[in-house]
């Protein structure tokens, strides 16, 4: 188990390297930089001028050291319609999307499984049918649709929810961490707490939307194919309580294919939060990086882009771990 660990923490070093390339590389593929510098109407000698300063001129593999030089100190750029440090943009906007995004996981574990769980235990009744048609509905449903009507039926209609923004401005909070739930329990601010949840609950059920119902069937595809296994009746055989049998025995065995899922949607969750955070005003990466986009914005597209997928590569892998702490008889192949 060791020898797979060590292997899999090796193979990451090429991905990121190559992950970083790509980031960068997108400077050419989104065309000359300097427009966005010096306009789009600005003489040939301006723009020889900035493509100098900004090191341009340079091969590109010279250009990819000295980006990834700055990377290793820390140094995202700076923004071109700000002017400020892309990392303190990130350190803004990013725990506000990893908020939202571990959140709608969090609802559509907590959900998904046990609703798998039961689905592929009442298998071929209501239950059973009942739970498939609202996973299929789930999975069609367009999550920007979704959040619009949940925002309009219960933040604006009903108004059970706050339809924007992750705190009340009436409400003091002393931030640590930028992400408001855990700062209001560091700092040991109850009304805080309850606030920022409140906020974070239409956001964060409208993006589990898919991701539930995607968890919701693995789980019953893999119940399904483990309670036919003959460990199963040969627990039951021995007397073992109906409950065991489930959960220890099966929902233990059928992890696997769970554990892909989960980490599969965790990298979506973070593409899906762009869509409901822009339409729940949510200040996030979604809304930065929409801006950075249609500005053009090259070192905030750059590192928005090398940040999700860095999120992606360290997901697969701690889900790669996970397979050999859940079945120890994987190993590397």
């Amino acid at each position: 188990m060791i020898r797979y660990i060590l292997r899999r923490l090796l193979l990451v070093i090429p991905v990121v390297v190559g992950v970083t390339f790509l980031a960068y590389s997108m400077v050419l593929l989104t065309g000359d930089p300097t427009s966005a510098l010096a306009g789009e109407h600005a003489t040939p000698a301006l723009r020889a001028q900035i493509r100098e300063q900004l090191g341009l001129d340079d091969p590109l593999l010279v250009q990819y050291a000295r980006y990834v030089g700055r990377l290793l100190q820390g140094d995202f750029g700076t923004s071109i319609m700000t002017r400020t440090p892309v990392g303190s943009e990130l350190r803004q906007f990013f725990p506000a999307t990893m908020e939202l995004a571990f959140s709608a996981m969090l609802i559509a574990i907590l959900i998904g499984v046990p609703l798998g769980v039961i689905a592929g235990y009442k298998h071929n009744t209501f239950v059973d049918l009942a739970n498939t048609v609202a996973a299929l509905i789930g999975v069609s449903m367009p999550i920007f649709w979704l959040a619009l009507i949940m925002l309009w039926v219960f933040g604006l209609k009903l108004g059970w929810f706050p339809t924007t923004g992750r705190l009340d401005t009436a409400v003091e909070l002393t931030k640590i961490t930028n992400l408001y739930v855990v700062d209001s329990l560091l700092t040991s601010n109850p009304a805080a707490l309850w606030n920022a949840l409140h906020h974070l609950a239409l956001p964060a059920m409208a993006l589990a939307t898919i991701p539930t119902a995607f968890i919701a069937r693995i789980t019953r595809s893999a119940m399904l194919d483990v309670l036919g296994e003959d460990y199963i009746r040969t627990a039951r055989a021995k007397g073992a309580v109906e409950r065991v049998v489930v959960f220890r025995h099966a929902l233990k065995n059928a992890m696997l294919p769970v554990l892909t899922v989960i980490g599969l949607q965790v990298g979506l969750l973070m593409s899906g939060a762009i869509l409901t955070e822009t339409i729940f005003a949510w200040p996030g990466m979604g809304r930065w990086v929409v801006n950075a986009i249609i500005a053009r914005n090259i070192p905030v597209i750059q590192t928005a882009v090398l940040v999700f997928a860095l999120i992606f590569v360290f997901v697969n892998l701690l889900v790669d771990l996970l397979y050999a702490w859940v079945d120890p008889r994987i190993h590397y192949g």
